[in-house]
């Protein structure tokens, strides 16, 4: 598994024709606004300061790409989906989240972010479709599995969003929680398997 020992905010990017081609592997978070790409990428690298976390939705309005261990980046892209922004903003933000996913000859995996509470939602099908259209690697990451109180919710948490996404039966959903850490092992795995 891969161990982070150093993380640090490399660039970010507001405009798609900002996005330049860098020397070193990428894996990249993707998911609707408020699923929790922030808290999971501080989780991992083990900096709860690194990205910024807020309660409101629409935080990430930029391409951020995290160097690690001097040896790959994390991208953390804008939440898709937030409706509390102007549809011009909504625009910039697709066609940055699109040409980041379409033009990277270093992307290896993306992790697609869905909400374990709310489960796939139609922008997160859209989503699930274009990386299987454009033949990009992804993994599912079910975000605030400790809000899940029920045991029975927990149970049946990766069958909902795995016939949601309409996945195969074998795919894995990595149920993960930034409060607990439950999950963090397995992101790690996953990030390792990508950058292989």
């Amino acid at each position: 598994m891969i161990n982070i020992k150093k993380a640090q905010l490399y660039k970010t990017v507001f405009k798609p024709e900002e996005l330049s081609e860098t020397p070193y592997k990428e894996v990249a978070f993707v998911g609707r606004s408020n699923v929790g790409k922030s808290s999971l990428l501080n989780s991992i690298v083990k900096n709860y300061k690194l990205a910024k976390v807020s309660s409101s939705p629409g935080k990430t309005r930029s391409v951020n790409f995290y160097f690690v261990n001097d040896k790959f980046f994390i991208v953390d892209l804008p939440g898709y989906g937030f409706a509390k922004i102007s549809k011009t903003e909504q625009e910039r933000w697709r066609s940055l989240i699109e040409g980041y996913l379409k033009n990277r000859d270093k992307l290896k995996g993306v992790f697609l972010l869905v909400d374990s509470k709310v489960g796939p939602t139609d922008k997160d099908r859209m989503m699930k479709d274009w990386l299987v259209y454009y033949g990009i690697p992804f993994a599912v990451v079910a975000t605030k599995i400790d809000k899940l109180k029920k045991q029975s919710e927990k149970a049946t948490v990766e069958k909902r969003i795995r016939e949601g996404l309409d996945l195969p039966k074998q795919f894995p959903i990595i149920k993960f929680s930034a409060k607990t850490n439950e999950g963090r092992v397995e992101v790690l795995k996953q990030i390792e398997r990508f950058l292989e």
